[in-house]
């Protein structure tokens, strides 16, 4: 680990310096703002990820996907990454299977890309991928339509596709803004590649810039929020950054999130309403307030000021992939959201 301290101390450094760049920049987005659908009222949205891992959850897939399209209450699903398992083929092919299943969503889908379909794929049981590669096919698998989700029924959301980023979507429905922001395991992948000790420069260059147009939709959000008078502000990804099953958590193993939290916490902690982040990545379903008075992660991210209004819910995935979240939005009411898990059928 020590080798490693060098590259560690100038990435926290150059990491640190974006978030502040990246606050005060300007958005660059596609498209219009997206249609507020269900302004006012209440309604339900699903939530999935880590799904589907391994033969038998790919061929039972398209099963999830018509269970949720026959939820009367659900408008709209969110996929949180991890499309596949982190030990299998990161193919053409495999991606063009996932989409075609995508595309069976009747309602508007918004995908967050994951780690495991290109951080992981240098592994040699993934096929020994350049990830940059495998990024670059999934963008363009995925997202076609920049600014525009996925799913049958396609709304417009807006989008930092004008930067190179279409997965970082920003979106408003019944008075909640909702963010889908690309941050990933493995150190927001910078974990060293296969055969490599540190990270690579062109590694360490595309965690700069994705980390900087996370930062950006993350202060784009939370400014709508204020300027729309917003209940709540909700934020999907893939990384848990708060895994409660790390005892011992290492700076070496996270450093790369630092700045997103860093920006997270500040923003949450000046605005007056309630803010969730949903998260998949350590597969078992948890709530809690990771950056409350008292939390273990505020001295190791390096913050002086709890934030008591963040509520984080992690989902079931890969072996527990056995249910979808369904939250939902109440109208006039406290909390702003609620949300039970429902169970995959067996059949």
């Amino acid at each position: 680990m020590k080798r490693r301290l060098g590259l560690v101390v100038t990435s926290v450094v150059s990491l640190a310096a974006l978030a502040i760049t990246a606050g005060s920049a300007s958005a660059q987005q596609t498209g219009r703002q997206a249609h507020d659908h269900g302004h006012g009222g209440g309604y339900s949205f699903a939530v999935i990820g880590d799904i589907p891992y391994g033969d038998g959850e790919v061929a039972a897939f398209p099963k999830v996907v018509a269970q949720i399209n026959a939820d009367p209450d659900v408008q709209l699903v969110d996929h949180l990454g991890d499309i596949k398992s982190g030990s299998s083929v990161c193919s053409d092919s495999y991606f063009q299977l996932i989409k075609s299943d995508f595309d069976g969503f009747q309602d508007p889908l918004v995908y967050t890309i994951g780690d495991n379909e290109w951080t992981d794929c240098h592994r040699p049981n993934n096929g020994a991928y350049n990830p940059l590669e495998r990024m670059a096919a999934l963008r363009q698998e995925f997202f076609p339509r920049p600014g525009h989700t996925l799913g049958q029924h396609s709304v417009q959301v807006d989008s930092q596709a004008d930067a190179g980023y279409p997965e970082n979507v920003r979106y408003r429905r019944a008075d909640v803004t909702f963010a889908a922001v690309h941050i990933v395991g493995s150190n927001n992948s910078m974990q060293p590649w296969t055969g490599n000790s540190v990270a690579t420069p062109e590694q360490t260059a595309e965690v700069l810039g994705r980390t900087a147009s996370v930062i950006e939709t993350i202060h784009e959000s939370f400014g709508s929020a204020r300027k729309n008078h917003d209940r709540a502000v909700v934020l999907l990804t893939q990384a848990d950054m708060f895994d409660p099953t790390v005892t011992s958590p290492s700076f070496d193993d996270s450093y790369a999130f630092q700045p997103i939290v860093a920006a997270l916490a500040r923003e949450s902690a000046t605005f007056p309403g309630p803010v969730y982040l949903f998260n998949g990545d350590s597969h078992t379903y948890n709530t809690d307030k990771p950056l409350a008075s008292g939390s273990r992660w505020l001295s190791f991210y390096g913050l002086n000021r709890p934030v008591d209004n963040l509520t984080r819910v992690t989902i079931d995935g890969s072996d527990n992939a056995n249910n979808y979240l369904k939250v939902t939005v109440q109208p006039h009411h406290k909390p702003v959201l609620t949300w039970t898990r429902v169970k995959f059928n067996a059949s």
